[in-house]
Formats: C-alpha cells, sequence, structure tokens
C-alpha cells in the first residue's frame, strides 16, 4: 500500500474531488486555491512551488487532478509531468500557461506527453481573481477531470471501497457532461443518411490528440472538405492546425472570413471566433464572427453544425469527439433533421464523455465508436448507403 493510500482519508464517489496546485507563485497558489474551494464539490488538498516539490507531495497524497504551471524554478512543469505520471499514471493533469506562442507550443509538448488538458491563465493576480470565465472554466474542467478519474478508478478513488455494481458503460459523468439520464440505454438512428459532402468535427477536453488521431488515420483518397471546432483559444489554434497539417498530410490552417470551402483542405476554426458556412449562388464560403459565446463557448460546435447543415441541404457527416458540455448537441439535430449523419466517440475512448454522451443518449447518432474506429466508418460511409 502506498503512503497515499495509508495516509488519505476515504474517497468516496460522493466525496469532493482532490486537487493540488502546483505554481512558483504563493499569490498565484492561494488565489487558485480559493477559486477551488469555493464549489464545494472541490477540495485542494495540496500544493507545491516547483515540480521537484509536487512530485514528492504526490507521493504522500491521494490527488485526482493537478494544475500545473509550465514555468517554475528547480523542475518546470513539462519535466515534472512524467515524473508525476509515473507514480500515478491515471492521474488528471491540467497544464496552466499564459497565451503565448512558445507556451502553447509547451502545452502540446505536454499534451503529447499525457497531459489531460490545459487552462490559459491571465497574467496577472488580478484578472485571475476577478475573471469569471477563467473561474468557471477552471471549475468545469476540475470537476470533469476528476469524475473521469473516478470512472477510470484512479489509485486516489479505490482508497475508499467502491459500490459492488459497476458503473453502466453508458452511464454519463456527474459533471462535464450533458444532464441526460444515467443508466440511459443508447438508441441508435435507423437507416442512412444523406450522402456526404463535407465532414464537420466538434471537440472539446482531450480533443486535440483525438483529433490527431483520427485525422492520421484517415483515408488520403478521401477528398471531401473538413470543419473542425475544438474549443481552444487564440495561439492555441495556431499550433493545433499546424499538427493536424503534419498529421494528416493535408493543409490545414485557420479559417479566414470569406474564405472558400474546397475539396482536400481542413478549416480549423480560430480561437475567440465562431465558424459558419453559408451558400451563395452555389458557392461555400467561410463566415467567421463574434457573436455571444454558445455553451460558455467561442468558437462553439452548434452555430457550425447548424450553418453547415443549412448550407449543404443536409450532406454533412457530423463527427463528435471527447468534450466536456453538451456542446454539439442542438447542431446535430440540425444535421439529423436535415437528413445528414452524426456519429459520436464512445465514452471508454474518451477523456471526458459530456458532448459525445449528450448526442449519443439523444438518440440521434448512428454509431458510437471507440476512437480507433471512426477512420474505418468514414472510409465504409459512402458504401453504407447503397446498400
Amino acid at each position: 500500500m502506498s503512503l497515499a493510500q495509508e495516509n488519505s482519508t476515504a474517497v468516496t464517489q460522493d466525496a469532493p474531488y482532490r486537487v493540488m496546485v502546483v505554481d512558483d507563485s504563493a499569490v498565484i497558489r492561494g488565489l487558485l486555491g480559493r477559486i477551488l474551494e469555493s464549489d464545494p464539490s472541490v477540495t485542494v488538498v495540496a500544493s507545491a512551488a516547483n515540480g521537484e516539490q509536487a512530485i514528492r507531495t504526490l507521493g504522500q497524497n491521494a490527488v485526482e487532478v493537478i494544475v500545473l504551471d509550465i514555468e517554475m524554478p528547480v523542475m518546470d512543469g513539462l519535466a515534472a509531468l512524467p515524473k508525476l505520471l509515473a507514480i500515478d499514471p491515471g492521474v488528471k493533469i491540467i497544464m496552466a500557461s499564459t497565451l503565448t506562442q512558445r507556451n502553447a507550443q509547451i502545452s502540446f509538448k505536454a499534451l503529447a506527453a499525457g497531459a489531460t488538458d490545459y487552462i490559459p491563465k491571465p497574467t496577472a493576480s488580478r484578472e485571475i481573481n476577478q475573471g469569471e470565465g477563467f473561474h468557471r472554466e477552471l471549475l468545469e474542467k476540475v470537476r470533469a477531470l476528476g469524475a473521469a478519474y473516478r470512472f477510470a478508478g484512479g489509485a486516489a478513488a479505490k482508497v475508499a471501497k467502491r459500490p459492488e455494481k459497476a458503473p453502466s458503460a453508458v452511464a454519463v459523468p456527474r459533471a462535464g457532461a450533458a444532464p441526460q439520464p444515467a443508466q440511459r440505454r443508447i438508441s441508435l438512428q435507423p437507416g442512412v443518411g444523406k450522402h456526404a459532402a463535407i465532414i464537420a468535427i466538434g471537440s472539446s477536453t482531450g480533443g486535440p490528440q483525438a483529433l490527431l488521431t483520427l485525422l492520421k488515420d484517415f483515408d488520403r483518397g478521401n477528398q471531401l472538405p473538413i470543419m473542425i471546432t475544438q474549443h481552444m483559444p487564440p495561439t492555441f489554434t495556431t499550433i493545433l492546425a499546424e499538427h493536424i497539417s503534419r498529421a494528416s498530410g493535408r493543409p490545414c490552417s485557420e479559417a479566414s472570413n470569406g474564405q472558400a470551402v474546397e475539396n482536400g483542405r481542413i478549416y480549423l476554426a480560430p480561437g475567440d471566433w465562431h465558424l459558419t458556412v453559408v451558400s451563395e449562388d452555389g458557392k461555400k464560403t467561410v463566415r467567421l464572427d463574434q457573436n455571444p459565446p454558445v455553451n460558455f463557448c467561442r468558437p462553439a460546435v452548434d452555430p457550425m453544425f447548424a450553418s453547415i447543415a443549412k448550407a449543404y441541404d443536409g450532406h454533412v457527416l457530423g463527427i463528435i469527439l471527447t468534450g466536456m458540455g453538451q456542446d454539439g448537441l442542438n447542431g446535430g439535430r440540425k444535421i439529423v433533421e436535415s437528413g445528414g449523419t452524426v456519429i459520436a466517440q464512445d465514452e471508454a475512448s474518451s477523456v471526458v464523455w459530456g458532448m459525445p454522451g449528450a448526442v449519443a443518449n439523444a438518440g440521434i447518432c448512428k454509431a458510437v465508436l471507440p476512437l480507433n474506429k471512426i477512420a474505418a466508418y468514414i472510409q465504409e460511409f459512402p458504401r453504407r448507403l447503397v446498400r
């Protein structure tokens, strides 16, 4: 039994999520701690001033989520990451960084190395203290990832006796998911949809790695245009587009207003802009706007899905990958109502089964698949239409 298991109190399914905050600034650690503990479902059980302290602390405490700063003395967040995961491979780590290109690049390296998510950190303590959007995002991520940790049966969660009955394979985690009834069986849409003239993908928490995995496996002969909305801030989407280009072997860039939609290209919604598509004189064109956030998100999946369903008269294949919340549900309904097809990533392969769980439990999906099966489904999709 580990020291953490010997010394920790029992972690039941209803206990507050156990968080460690790692930042070299005592002021920032205090502010983050107060934000987190303003929610009764979260408790800060430890803090550390650098990666080296975090490693020692994790060995002595049952922790489910770590908020890990990137830039710290002694040992920075990127260096500490693999050592923390070696102690508990299931611990959920959120990289916290300011919105610089350098930190965006480091955050992507951290995601590839096993970090679960990232959060853009305001540059001043006053901004952290007064930023309602930052407060909400931090708490949502911690709750969703804490629930995911427990669903997977992480080491900290195993301290307590777990229920005899395992959760249903289609149960929605208590945080970060749509308000659908737990234990509900998934009903798939019968029949086939219209042939697809475009592919639209929505994702959030865990999305960058899921997108790279999916697009790496994509059939290079499939030249349909691909539209992607990933919940991500500015600067980060620029870097993500570069990674997608390398993984997919096809050009990907942040979409620009008025850009023509062309086969063979991938268009990514830029951070802080909604991406939609309009049809004018038979030509499909990208539109960007800064209308209010949808589902607290900008960019958001719902407006993208709804606009594409209209512009393409339902000749759309919509895909919802891992992510918290239910963004994509209303837009997915628009795709289905217009005759298109929606598929979702399954719970077992999702970091958080919020967005895909919402569309799956709403009964609007033609298929709910593991991430590594989605590319093959897309490749077979045209043949399904003629059966």
